[in-house]
């Protein structure tokens, strides 16, 4: 059953766009959601940099594993730290304010590696990005970002099994090039943060395979375009409560939409439910560890009538902050 299964996901794979062109999802976007929008190339006063895998569908043949790395840094960024002295775990820490922290115009730049596996389908995609973020009031700063890179759609022919052969599993339809174009805007302060981005903007008839070759599609990028907003909320001296929402829009695909609630504890530990609409329900938790790392797990519930065939979905994010000087062990600005 399971293989036939992983036969039925690799045939939707290669003849539905809408399935072979979507980009990966992730459950703990808020914890890493730079891969999403390259306007928060350097926001912190640090480099940052995430490792991190998503396991989907637990069980089922064939069904989608992701893997990233991505780091991040800013450009000549004056950092402003800021410390408060208090009892128990809050006296030996810094730790970031619901108060005005003064912000400065500043660049950020970074890369990003993308590897998403399904099956005997591979598609690989690596940017480079850069953002510029600027003051617009006293508290208020806006981000614009670019990526760009490329990415590569492939197959392993050897890993698929079929009664009778597609074509397509043989051609270069699944084996090609592409230049990926993203943009994106991030609107944040030390309460809240609102985030627009596009991804996969260019939809050219060509790619950047071998001048001559024959061109199959002309519609084989898609366009994605995502909006995301969070607040913070203080709730006494030592816990914050921070919803979340992710809006994905990529047609043909049907509109996702993420809703989030994370409570985090001294800074230094959270937990945190998910809901993404006709999917999954996500638990997750993390903590920062010290000013140099911190890590966070989520499994999702699947709740599509998929989930009868899978035990669930697994992510792990494991995060460094280099050259901290601050010592700042929760990220500042709410990503």
């Amino acid at each position: 059953m399971k293989k036939n299964i992983g036969v039925i996901l690799v045939v939707l794979l290669l003849t539905a766009p809408a399935w072979a062109q979507q980009r990966p999802q992730y459950s703990q976007y808020m914890m890493n959601s730079y891969l999403l929008n390259p306007a928060l190339t350097g926001i912190e006063d640090y480099t940052e940099v995430k490792i991190g895998t998503r396991q989907q569908w637990v069980g089922l043949e064939g069904a989608p594993k992701t893997y990233h790395v991505s780091a991040h840094t800013p450009l000549n960024k004056q950092v402003s730290s800021v410390r408060r002295e208090g009892k128990g775990i809050t006296s030996t820490r810094k730790v970031n304010q619901n108060r005005f922290v003064r912000t400065y115009p500043h660049h950020g730049v970074g890369i990003q590696a993308i590897s998403d596996r399904t099956g005997p389908l591979r598609r690989t995609n690596v940017n480079l990005t850069y953002a510029y973020h600027l003051p617009i009031t006293r508290t208020i700063t806006v981000s614009m970002g670019a990526s760009a890179g490329l990415l590569r759609n492939s197959i392993n022919a050897s890993e698929a099994t079929f009664t009778n052969p597609d074509p397509a599993i043989g051609s270069n339809y699944v084996n090609r090039n592409y230049f990926d174009l993203g943009l994106g805007t991030w609107i944040y302060a030390s309460n809240f943060f609102v985030g627009f981005s596009g991804a996969q903007l260019l939809k050219s008839e060509r790619d950047l395979n071998t001048p001559g070759e024959e061109e199959v599609s002309n519609n084989v990028l898609q366009r994605h375009f995502l909006g995301t907003a969070g607040y913070r909320f203080r709730v006494g001296s030592e816990v914050t409560l921070v919803p979340s929402v992710l809006v994905k829009l990529t047609s043909p695909s049907p509109t996702t939409i993420d809703y989030n609630l994370r409570a985090v504890y001294a800074d230094r530990v959270w937990a945190g439910v998910s809901y993404r609409n006709q999917d999954a329900f996500a638990f997750m938790a993390g903590v920062n560890i010290s000013h140099i790392m911190d890590a966070s797990y989520s499994y999702d519930y699947n709740t599509s009538p998929l989930g009868v065939a899978n035990s669930g979905t697994h992510e792990v994010i494991l995060g460094l902050k280099l050259f901290n000087k601050g010592k700042v062990i929760c990220p500042r600005w709410m990503q």
